[in-house]
């Protein structure tokens, strides 16, 4: 049988030099084999899928998830935290103030207290002085009542004299005490 041909095996797909006609893929005759091969594979793909790289995907899902779930309760916590403390700040800042305003109105008490004890000593001087201007000042009038009574006398004495008349100082005396009364 050394003296086979080529003819035996050409086919309707395959010329007698053994090169395609056409496409092979769309060669009648064999397509029967790629449709087995076909099913072979996608059985193939299937077991592959679904006992190795699903259940590896699904796990890698399920860790996600639990991630997610773990962190989104995380951030609750820390929100619940972040509210608790900024209600704390509030109510801190809130004392703060109104220990500020207690402070500030017992500071106004206290320097209020130290004004008005400075006032009355201001005017417990300002009176003293006061009385020693006016007894000044009433030691100055009656010098100055003195004087002029003493130089009324001395110039109705002068005039008296001047006229040609005579009194004694007992007239004299009485004439410019009743004048100077009114």
């Amino acid at each position: 049988m050394a003296t086979e041909t080529n003819d035996t095996v050409a086919s309707a797909c395959v010329d007698a030099g053994g090169s395609a006609l056409g496409m092979p893929q769309l060669c009648a005759d064999w397509i029967p084999n790629q449709i087995f091969w076909l099913l072979v594979a996608l059985v193939a793909i299937y077991f592959v899928m679904s006992r190795i790289a699903l259940p590896r995907i699904g796990a890698v899902l399920a860790e996600r998830s639990g991630t997610i779930t773990n962190d989104i309760a995380a951030a609750e916590e820390l929100k619940n935290k972040a509210a608790e403390a900024e209600t704390a700040y509030e109510k801190a800042l809130v004392d703060a103030r109104a220990e500020a305003h207690k402070i500030v109105a017992e500071a106004k008490a206290e320097i209020q207290a130290e004004l008005d004890v400075e006032l009355q000593k201001a005017d417990a001087q300002i009176a003293a002085k006061t009385a020693e201007s006016e007894a000044a000042i009433a030691e100055i009038r009656a010098g100055a009542v003195k004087s002029v009574t003493d130089v009324a006398k001395a110039t109705t004495k002068e005039l008296v004299a001047a006229m040609g008349g005579s009194a004694d100082a007992k007239t004299i005396t009485a004439a410019v005490s009743a004048r100077m009364k009114g």
